[in-house]
């Protein structure tokens, strides 16, 4: 009878301990888990886009070039009918 209240006690111990440690290291592996997915995001698609642009020394010239948008957007929906309401 003894054992069975040691083996019971035991159990209990454990799992509360467990409980208690999850929740404590739960924050820590979180921010484990969001580092490590940043960094993978970063090698994936470059430069922090937060990040501000590095800055030149003065006298050196740059130009950005943005493409030209000579695209014309003639979509024809449909053809115009002229209607009169008829009484």
């Amino acid at each position: 009878m003894m054992t069975f209240l040691k083996t019971i006690l035991i159990i209990l111990l454990v799992y509360f301990g467990l409980k208690f440690l999850v929740k404590l290291l739960t924050p820590y592996v979180m921010r484990y888990i969001a580092k490590k997915a940043g960094q993978k995001f970063e090698q994936a698609f470059g430069n922090n886009p937060f990040q501000p642009p590095k800055k030149e020394k003065e006298g050196s010239i740059s130009i950005d070039k943005t493409p030209s948008s000579k695209t014309k957007s003639k979509s024809t929906v449909g053809e115009y009918v002229d209607y009169e309401e008829i009484d």
